[in-house]
């Protein structure tokens, strides 16, 4: 580690517990509190996606497509996330969640998303081998994305086993169920990672290295949520889809 990374690593270590404790404790206490924080992290990364998009040196138009299409995917994916906790009208009815549980939003939702970049991460590191688009993203490869998709597998088949979170509607289990489990980490693991690789590459067309400086030592939101939203706008895709479906 170079000295510079050594005298940042108290200012990213501060950073990340507050992260930790504001978003945990949003998360906990849900109803509008919930609803609030959502919406300030949607409005942070949406400003953080026009400041990308204007560096891109396109039209007028262009410009304002790209506004629009940063409304739909970032507001659809904050729509996902408020609805899981505070149930499927988004906001809270009579200031109280009617969603899942703190525990199995954290369990059910976020952790597997986390798990795909500890996963990808040290498998990436471990094994090495090809990458997946070195000029997007040079420390991405296929045996990271295998790991990702493992560490989420592993995730989904443990709520499984434990009846916990999404998997709590079915009780019990079979073959079918921890198969699917492990299904759904390598999906999650592949929107996680379109996700990362999507941000990566507007950084690129942007010329620069992070989204923004929000966070000291860490980068901008949409740094930090890049995978995060990627998965959660596909859910929001999904259940629009099935509500348009009956």
């Amino acid at each position: 580690m170079t000295s510079g990374k050594v005298s940042d690593l108290p200012v990213r270590l501060g950073s990340a517990v507050v992260m930790l404790v504001v978003s945990g404790g949003a998360l906990w206490l849900g109803g509008w509190v919930w609803t609030g924080f959502v919406l300030l992290l949607a409005l942070g990364v949406l400003w953080e996606w026009n400041r990308l998009v204007g560096r891109f040196n396109v039209s007028g138009l262009a410009e304002t497509v790209w506004f629009f299409a940063g409304v739909v995917y970032i507001g659809g994916a904050a729509l996902a996330m408020m609805a899981l906790r505070n149930g499927p009208q988004f906001i809270p009815v009579d200031g109280q969640s009617m969603g899942y549980a703190p525990l199995e939003v954290l369990l059910g939702y976020i952790v597997p998303i986390i798990a795909v970049d500890a996963g990808a991460y040290f498998s990436g590191r471990a094994i090495g081998g090809p990458k997946i688009a070195p000029k997007i993203s040079p420390s991405k490869t296929w045996a990271g994305l295998g790991g990702g998709a493992l560490a989420a597998g592993l995730v989904g088949v443990g709520n499984e086993l434990a009846d916990f979170g999404p998997a709590a509607g079915s009780p019990g289990y079979d073959m079918a169920s921890i198969a699917l489990a492990l299904l759904a980490g390598g999906l999650i693991a592949v929107v996680a990672q379109s996700g990362d690789f999507f941000e990566s590459w507007m950084k690129r067309r942007a010329d620069v290295k992070d989204s923004s400086h929000l966070i000291p030592g860490h980068g901008g939101l949409f740094d930090r949520l890049d995978g995060f939203l990627a998965v959660f706008f596909m859910l929001f895709v999904i259940a629009l889809g099935l509500r348009l479906l009956g």
